[in-house]
């Protein structure tokens, strides 16, 4: 992977929202969790994305992001995020 893109994978609903499972969002240095979230949104205009990422559980590489503010989440280039929305059962 260039170390000038973020890695996104979507999974469950993130995925069918994004019409997608994966793709790479190119930066030109860090970026807040926030932000990313932001402009994964407005690359799928006229769909659910943007509320599905507002209740996923995130992955930084393999750090869960848990509790944190997305706008003070730091997102290096090179980085694997996912997006792993609530999942029923059990």
């Amino acid at each position: 992977m260039e170390t000038n893109v973020i890695r996104v994978r979507y999974w469950a609903s993130a995925r069918a929202a994004a019409g997608t499972d994966a793709e790479d969002v190119a930066v030109d240095g860090p970026v807040t969790l926030a932000d990313l979230r932001a402009r994964l949104a407005e690359a799928h205009p006229g769909t659910t994305l943007a509320r599905v990422l507002d209740v996923c559980s995130v992955l930084l590489g393999d750090r869960p992001v848990k509790g944190q503010d997305p706008a003070t989440v730091t997102v290096d280039p090179g980085t694997t995020v996912e997006f792993l929305p609530p999942f029923a059962g059990g």
